[in-house]
């Protein structure tokens, strides 16, 4: 047994209420330990997939972004206070997060995501998050996951409203497949701090599940949530045979 994958007495009390999901238990929880995720954008979104993933223990997560706290993000990108404003994102999240959990490894790369790096960031990554804020990076990052096979857990927030889908590469549709054209510009859009906070909790439940190889994931299915019926969908979604990216 890989000694670095162990569980040492601190993280069995630690982890003790995951120990005892039967689809968890001590071999999962390795799995997590042992695990590199990497979370692109840490806004609404990346904030809170990367408090539960930090939380659940997995041992290396990636969080990259080119932002700087604004007042306007307090309402919904949790990991920040009044204070950060001005800052880095993505070196303020690192120390939360270090906080949360001091047994893991958090990384801050601040870039801009771009065809030339795409593949620099996502290196090595078991499962790569969305936590982006437009279609056009998130296309960038769901091309290099199909190259590279890894998969890529979209999540998207507007208003009260939110989707999640798990894309695993050569099995289920890419984004591309889903979102074939990249829409015109609408200006900003409104969103609560509470519908990038359950979306993003889902995909860390995603990421998790894909870790530990249990449960029945989103991988050919989108979820949507509308908040202002409090009523969630599930869509079956197929592969675009001519797709350019993933056919």
């Amino acid at each position: 047994m890989d000694d670095e994958k162990r569980l040492d007495r601190e993280e069995r009390i630690r982890y003790d209420r995951q120990l005892r999901i039967p689809e968890i238990g001590e071999e999962g929880q390795k799995r997590l330990k042992g695990s590199n995720a990497v979370i692109v954008g840490v806004g609404g979104l990346g904030c809170s997939s990367a408090t539960y993933l930090s939380a659940a223990g997995v041992g290396r997560i990636r969080i990259v972004d080119f932002d700087v706290v604004k007042r306007s993000d307090l309402n919904r990108q949790v990991l920040y206070g009044e204070e950060d404003i001005g800052k880095r994102k993505v070196i303020v999240a690192q120390k939360r997060l270090s906080r949360i959990n001091s047994k893991i490894e958090i990384v801050p790369l601040f870039k801009r995501i771009d065809e030339k790096n795409v593949f620099e960031i996502i290196e090595g990554a078991d499962v790569v998050v969305d936590g982006l804020d437009n279609l056009a990076t998130r296309l960038i990052v769901n091309s290099a996951c199909v190259r590279r096979r890894i998969p890529f857990i979209y999540g998207g927030v507007s208003r009260l409203r939110g989707m999640v889908t798990t894309i695993i590469p050569k099995e289920t549709p890419c984004l591309a497949c889903i979102f074939p054209n990249i829409p015109e510009e609408e200006g900003r859009m409104g969103v609560l701090g509470v519908s990038p906070a359950l979306i993003g909790s889902i995909q860390a439940l995603e990421c998790i599940k894909i870790i530990i190889g249990g449960g029945s994931s989103l991988a050919g299915r989108l979820l949507r949530f509308n908040g202002n019926d409090m009523k969630f969908y599930i869509h079956e979604i197929r592969r675009n045979e001519g797709c350019k990216i993933c056919s």
